[in-house]
């Protein structure tokens, strides 16, 4: 029907000239018929909150607190800061050297650089400090901030116990700091179910009560003595094949390390014929495991049992790996195979090192060899004419990695320090005469005695 679109009368639908859209008030209540506006009525617009309401006593001032999330706290952009703090690291970086055992640490100094903001500004308070933060990505309750976040604060800096004054005339005042880094601390570790990362945070309170904070992070790595390599023995029964493998004490998460392996006992003879296993392919790949233990804070320790008590993470995930079908070599008269490979960590999947916290952050790595072998006969006369068997088998075993950083040009503090006031020898020293016979000096003042000494033969 001409003039219908969809069953609607475009002639009806569609407005007269002199008729307006809108009455008064704006709306469109006047264009809707009455038979269907009394059944709309009831109807209501839908509303949709993405946002979530925070109970009062969370929405506090966050300034005021040694979180490092304190930077999103409001803060008013008409009233400048009085001061702006920054910071000058003099130490290179932080380098924990040989296992927590026997590490002696980390020196760190630097200097706090103040900038007078205004003409005059008057201090009451600077205090920075060495935090340790652990994140847990798993924690009791999800959305709980203390179950996900633990700061541990290491040492702490007063630069001053009194009101300090301070002037923009003077320009940027600079106060020293240092600090040794116990040696027996994790390194820093961005882990797949928790965090370890440690921070300078410094909080500095004016007169009038406003306070300015500053962060800067401090990264903190462990490198290990490289030592003898280890050598490992696998014996797989009911066979008689038994594998070496040699590999370097400590590996990195960036470069190759060789692996040598050498299998014995692959060919066993009778008096006409003999059987042997052939290898037919190698793989290898790098497994890194973490462990994490989640604590739940007082709110949520019923959910674990009780206080002091948490939830046990683990995690295996795959961070190198290589497939061989060649490059061994094999001596069936002496009755092995052996072969040297390269293999390396991916660095794209962001390893970790090696690392075991008292917080139960662990994390592990090894290396899982997988090898493919064939069974195959062959008479003693023609040892070149081996017929297969069908017998196959998959030896597979795994060693133990240890993951470090490199040193570099880095060394331990305590073997680069000058030497020390009991080192020097004693002194005067000792004078020998024309007797050679030794003379000690026994009198109480050198300079005193000096004009009775003679250098002229007696």
């Amino acid at each position: 029907m001409p003039g219908r679109i969809f069953g609607i009368d475009l002639r009806r639908a569609s407005p007269q000239p002199d008729q307006p859209l809108r009455n008064k008030n704006n709306s469109i209540s006047s264009l809707i018929p009455d038979s269907r506006r009394s059944s709309m009525e009831h109807l209501k617009r839908p509303t949709l909150s993405l946002a979530k309401r925070l109970p009062s006593h969370d929405r506090k001032d966050r300034s005021l607190s040694k979180d490092k999330h304190a930077k999103d706290a409001p803060r008013s952009p008409l009233v400048p800061a009085p001061i702006k703090l920054n910071m000058l690291m003099e130490s290179p970086p932080a380098l924990f050297i040989d296992p927590p055992n026997q590490s002696t640490g980390a020196l760190i100094s630097g200097r706090l650089q103040v900038t007078c903001n205004l003409p005059e500004v008057t201090l009451t308070s600077i205090i920075m400090y060495l935090e340790a933060t652990t994140t847990i990505k798993r924690p009791v309750h999800e959305r709980c901030r203390e179950c996900a976040t633990t700061i541990n604060d290491l040492y702490e800096w007063k630069f001053f116990s009194k009101p300090k004054h301070f002037t923009a005339s003077e320009g940027m005042q600079e106060l020293p700091f240092s600090h040794l880094i116990p040696g027996h601390l994790p390194s820093t570790t961005h882990g797949q179910l928790g965090t370890i990362e440690y921070s300078l945070h410094v909080r500095a309170m004016s007169s009038d009560g406003r306070e300015t904070e500053f962060r800067r992070d401090l990264p903190i790595h462990r490198a290990l003595r490289p030592g003898n390599d280890k050598n490992s023995v696998r014996i797989f029964p009911p066979t008689n094949l038994a594998l070496h493998v040699t590999l370097p004490n400590i590996i990195h998460q960036i470069g190759e390390f060789p692996v040598q392996c050498r299998m014995t006992g692959i060919a066993s003879k009778r008096e006409d014929t003999q059987t042997r296993w052939r290898l037919r392919k190698l793989t290898w790949r790098i497994e890194e495991s973490e462990e994490m233990i989640s604590p739940a804070c007082s709110k949520h320790a019923n959910k674990v049992g009780g206080e002091g008590k948490g939830v046990k993470h683990e995690s295996k995930r795959e961070i190198g790996h290589d497939e061989l079908k060649q490059g061994w070599k094999t001596d069936f008269d002496q009755g092995q195979v052996e072969g040297e490979f390269m293999a390396s960590i991916d660095s794209s999947t962001n390893p970790q090192c090696s690392v075991e916290a008292q917080n139960g952050l662990k994390i592990s790595h090894n290396i899982v060899l997988e090898l493919v072998i064939a069974e195959e006969w062959a008479p003693n006369k023609k040892p070149h004419q081996a017929t297969p068997t069908g017998a196959a088998r998959v030896l597979r075993t795994q060693f133990n990695l240890n993951v470090a950083a490199r040193s570099g040009m880095g060394i331990a503090w305590d073997d680069e320090q000058p030497p020390m006031y009991d080192d020097v020898p004693a002194s005067p020293p000792h004078y020998q005469n024309n007797l050679t016979e030794l003379a000690d000096y026994s009198g109480e003042d050198l300079h005193a005695d000096v004009e009775h000494l003679t250098l002229g033969d007696e």
